[in-house]
């Protein structure tokens, strides 16, 4: 029996949630005209990658805590009592180690990859990625000016793997400097295996590339998986940036803090007069607390979500032969091949808002190789998710 109940449903409206308010102008254009077969205010949200699921209380205790001190003014970090809880997570969920003083924050990792790319790219240099990709990583490049390189992900039957001689190939451009990799994959969901992340990093490091590594999905695995950062695989350089941060694990996106650890004194140096220590009050304490009290949280979550993933898979592989998923290794996001259902041409975004009334991400939003997809939150109270599961297939039955 779990400890925390994932199954209430919160209503999250007049709270300027962005999976409520902020889908237009994101997934469609400000005016589109959504009218269908379920009005507006009935959609369900299963796009934006925050979870439908209350915090942990004890996060929750540790910031009203903080807030019965009257003063919010300019903080940073500076109680080693933080650095400290997340190198101890880091130690005994991963048994990885990193300096104190190669840890820097963000208000994000995406602000965060923003900067580092400016730092460490030319105007005539380029950035190599995976696809499909989360599509900040493009926007990251063109934000700074800079040119992107996509390797396709190998995709057999509902399985990924990467192109490592595509990689090769690419990362061996002079003009390629940077590569930019999710870990665990978003949106597959993939969790790259230990000589997977190997032959990666011998690749790029073997062609001076410093590597970005996003790893904020490590935490959120399904019960059997385990998960190995990539710089633990390579002690002795200092060209590995890793992302991490309680905002996916704990539900605290909001709170916008991000750890980033960066070796490399000169480019660590780079990212501190690039932005400035100054952080919010209360995320500060509330990752602490993720950190130190949250375990027990995040374990009845894993078994919640495995439970979640579990349902989806029945309802498809019954009503949707013709549809390809596999449960993914880590994420609460599930990534679906619809393709056999739809034509090249269909916006799987604006048709599901219409026909069922369920806002997702098509694949057309991942920058490259992701034709007939659909991405799916599935952290919600399954009477919720059974919901907009059933809807989405009752769309598709519907057109066939």
């Amino acid at each position: 029996m779990l400890k925390y109940d994932f199954d209430q449903i919160i209503d999250r409206k007049n709270t300027n949630a962005m999976s409520l308010c902020g889908y237009r102008g994101y997934l469609f254009d400000p005016n589109e005209d959504l009218s269908g077969k379920y009005p507006e205010e009935d959609f369900i949200p299963m796009w934006v990658a925050d979870m439908e699921f209350a915090i942990a209380p004890e996060i929750i205790q540790a910031m009203k805590e903080r807030l019965a001190h009257p003063l919010l003014g300019y903080t940073m970090v500076a109680d080693p009592a933080y650095p400290l809880a997340f190198q101890t997570w880091c130690q005994s969920r991963y048994n990885w180690k990193f300096e104190s003083e190669h840890l820097v924050y963000a208000k994000g990792v995406i602000p965060a990859l923003f900067s580092l790319i400016g730092s460490i790219c030319k105007s005539d240099e380029k950035v190599l990625i995976v696809t499909p990709s989360y599509a900040f990583f493009k926007h990251g490049a063109d934000y700074n000016g800079i040119e992107l390189i996509c390797s396709n992900l190998i995709y057999d039957d509902g399985s990924f793997r990467m192109d490592f001689d595509d990689i090769a190939e690419k990362a061996a451009d002079e003009k390629c400097v940077l590569g930019i990799f999710c870990s665990p994959h978003n949106p597959t969901g993939k969790v790259w295996s230990e000589v997977e992340l190997k032959e990666l990093g011998e690749i790029c490091l073997g062609n001076n590339l410093t590597i970005i590594s996003d790893e904020i999905h490590c935490d959120l695995l399904r019960s059997e998986q385990t998960f190995c950062p990539m710089a633990k695989l390579f002690p002795s350089s200092d060209r590995i940036i890793t992302c991490m941060a309680p905002s996916k694990t704990f539900n605290l996106a909001g709170n916008m803090f991000a750890n980033i650890i960066i070796p490399n004194e000169e480019l660590r140096n780079e990212y501190k007069s690039r932005n400035l220590p100054v952080e919010n009050p209360l995320s500060i304490v509330a990752a602490q607390a993720a950190y130190e009290k949250g375990a027990d949280w995040l374990n009845n979550l894993t078994s919640y979500l495995d439970q979640n993933f579990k349902h989806l898979n029945e309802q498809l592989s019954k009503h949707l032969p013709k549809a390809k998923f596999k449960i993914p290794d880590a994420t609460y996001l599930a990534w679906i091949d619809v393709s056999a259902y739809f034509s090249d041409e269909e916006n799987l975004t604006l048709f599901f808002a219409k026909n069922a009334g369920v806002l997702l991400e098509g694949g057309d939003m991942f920058v490259d190789n992701a034709h007939g997809f659909i991405r799916l939150n599935l952290a919600a109270p399954r009477q919720q998710l059974a919901i907009g599961i059933q809807r989405i297939i009752e769309a598709i039955l519907e057109r066939a």
